[in-house]
């Protein structure tokens, strides 16, 4: 009975590790699926933009900071989790703990953000939530400036179109009065007869 249970306890322990692995596993897709999709946002058009000052807005960090991260070839993803993580710990957001945290991710060896987050203490359920935040809330914002945009260009072309036709009707000259015709003189020979 006794070697029963010892051997059930092992493939409990066996299973449960595995399942904890797959699910660090999922979190992490699901957290570089968020990263990939900030990068994307970010190459765009005005999201470079967009997505610095979210970044700026939610972990109260300035440009500079954010640059520097940049130029250690962190997308804006990998920035994002990585001012999260950052956050999360003692200190919050300091040089000392994004450095490490940095240091941990690019190794040697190499570590995913599960594993880098397991040796920090933190749970990757918040920093995931805080990405996608990020995420949902820059592409809103960049909905919201083109449609402003939109409507800015619309109101500018019905005013040029309005003042286009001012000026043609200022332009146009008015039509001279007919010229009154000269009356006819009576001719006297013929209603005297």
């Amino acid at each position: 009975m006794k070697k029963w249970f010892a051997v059930l306890t092992v493939l409990f322990f066996v299973f449960s590790v595995s399942v904890a692995r797959a699910d660090d596993t999922k979190d992490e897709k699901r957290l570089e699926t968020k990263a990939t999709e900030i990068n994307k946002i970010g190459s765009e058009g005005r999201g470079e933009k967009a997505v610095t000052e979210r970044l700026e807005k939610e972990f109260g960090v300035d440009d500079a900071r954010i640059k520097s991260l940049r130029d250690k070839n962190l997308g804006y993803g990998e920035v994002a989790i990585t001012l999260s993580l950052a956050g999360k710990l003692p200190g919050g957001i300091t040089d000392e703990n994004v450095n490490k945290i940095i240091s941990m991710r690019q190794g040697p060896p190499r570590a995913g953000w599960g594993k880098v987050a397991k040796e920090l203490g933190v749970k990757l359920g918040p920093v995931i939530s805080g990405v996608e935040k990020i995420r949902s809330e820059t592409r809103k914002e960049l909905k919201r400036t083109e449609r402003q945009e939109k409507r800015k260009e619309k109101m500018e072309r019905r005013e040029k179109r309005e003042k286009h036709e001012k000026m043609e009707r200022m332009e146009r000259p008015e039509k001279p009065d007919r010229p009154e015709r000269p009356e006819r003189p009576e001719n006297p020979g013929r209603g005297s007869r």
